[in-house]
Order: C-alpha cells, then sequence, then structure tokens
C-alpha cells in the first residue's frame, strides 16, 4: 500500500489558480486526486485547469469568493455534485496590504483578516460535514513564517496568519472524533505574485532574503507540494493540530 496514495481521493485548494495553491494541488493532482480549484478570477482558474489536466488529473473550477459565506457554501456543494465528496480540503486563499500599524483603515484590516482567517472558518464549516458523513478528511490551513514572527510592514497579515494556526489548533481537537485531521503549512519566502509586489515595495529587503535563508534561495511553489501531499494522505493518519515551516530554515534563526 502506497501511503501518499491519493488516488480517488477530492481535494478542494482554495486560491488553488496559481502561485503556492497551484504548487501543491500539482502535488495533490499527481499523486491521484481530483482537484476543485476555488478562486475568483475566471480567467486564471481555465489556465489552472489546463495544467491539472495535462498531468491527467480530473479538475473543476469554481468561481468563489471566500470572504462569502453563500460563495463557500456553493463551492462545496458544487464539490460534492461534481465528484460524489470532499476528502481534502487546502486553506490556502490570501492576501495582504503592505501598510504600517497606524496606517490601516478598518476595511484594509478586515479585508486581509477576511481573506486570510474567516475564509478558512467558512470552508472548513461547510467541508466538516462531507467530511464527517464520509468517516474522515484532512483540513490544511496555510498560514505562513509570520504566523511566528511579527511584520511592521504587514500587521494584518502576520495577526492573520497567526490567528489560522490557532484555529487549527482548535479544529484539530474538535474534529478528532470525525477522524478528520487538521495540520497548517507555514511557508517561508516562495516566489509568487504576492512577493513579486513586496519586492517592488522593498527592494533592498527582498534582495537580503536569499542570504539570511539557510538554504540559499527563495522558495519555488512546488517546494509546498511534499508537505502538502504527506498531510492530505493516510501517511499522515496521526499527526493533527501541527505547524510544520517550508521556508529553507529561514524561521529557526
Amino acid at each position: 500500500m502506497d501511503l501518499f496514495a491519493l488516488d480517488g481521493r477530492v481535494a478542494v485548494v482554495t486560491g488553488g489558480n496559481g502561485g503556492i495553491g497551484l504548487g501543491m494541488a500539482k502535488g495533490l493532482a499527481r499523486a491521484g486526486a481530483s482537484i476543485v480549484v476555488a478562486a475568483r478570477d475566471a480567467k486564471k482558474n481555465k489556465a489552472a485547469v489546463r495544467e491539472l489536466e495535462a498531468l491527467s488529473a480530473q479538475v473543476l473550477a469554481v468561481e468563489t469568493d471566500v470572504r462569502q459565506t453563500e460563495s463557500c457554501r456553493t463551492l462545496f456543494s458544487k464539490a460534492a455534485d461534481a465528484f460524489g465528496a470532499v476528502d481534502i480540503l487546502i486553506n490556502n486563499a490570501g492576501m495582504n496590504v503592505r501598510l504600517q500599524p497606524e496606517e490601516y483603515d478598518i476595511d484594509s484590516w478586515n479585508t486581509v483578516l477576511e481573506t486570510n482567517l474567516t475564509s478558512a472558518m467558512l470552508c472548513s464549516k461547510y467541508a466538516h460535514p462531507l467530511m464527517a458523513r464520509q468517516g474522515g478528511g484532512k483540513i490544511i490551513n496555510i498560514g505562513s513564517m509570520m504566523s511566528i514572527f511579527g511584520s511592521s510592514y504587514a500587521p494584518a497579515y502576520a495577526a492573520s496568519k497567526g490567528g489560522v494556526v490557532q484555529y487549527t489548533k482548535s479544529c484539530a481537537v474538535a474534529y478528532s472524533k470525525y477522524n478528520v485531521q487538521v495540520n497548517a503549512i507555514l511557508p517561508g519566502w516562495i516566489v509568487t505574485e504576492m512577493t513579486d509586489e513586496f519586492g517592488r515595495l522593498f527592494p533592498e529587503r527582498y534582495a537580503a532574503i536569499e542570504g539570511r535563508t539557510p538554504s540559499g534561495r527563495w522558495g519555488q511553489p512546488q517546494d509546498l507540494a511534499g508537505t502538502a501531499v504527506f498531510l492530505a494522505s493516510s501517511a499522515s493518519q496521526f499527526v493533527s493540530g501541527v505547524s510544520i515551516p517550508i521556508d529553507g530554515g529561514y524561521s529557526v534563526q
């Protein structure tokens, strides 16, 4: 038996049409899972579907605003209708507004918290009954290295990602009786559209990161695929409530 095989499993990946989300979705697809890409940008969704189908995966794209209750409810209804089950949920959708703490207005603050943290609650809420009914499942929440330490230029992001870790622990305890394991991945500095923006705003900091990282490089979206497959598979059946940094060693020094 291949402990890491995901044949016959169905995975919902929010923000799965690019960056880290697509990198993890590709890893799950290679392991045999069917993929539901949940994101707002229809054009990017279609491109992601093509990339995943090229890996021989069955794929469904659902235009989803993870900040909206009804949109999340519809996502899981469509996923279950299409595939008959939802076995894996990756709460990956996220965004950042880079301001100093005193510069935030309430709308900017709420947008970050709703996208990064409240969305994990909403999607988990609607995934839970499906997983409980079928006797188990896997929820993987995407935090950040800023779940571990703060950032003067991203306080809302850091607060939301710290909350992701605590929400993960709470759900791990609550859902254990349903055989649902809940864990978190904490990406470090990964090359994505979001960090490209960081590079434009803070070029000196961007350039210094490679030298500060023990692995000597920035991460790539595919660097998260193996951990996602592990946490989505039966190999992690006795792992729940943990947060795993994937950052090339950045956070250990």
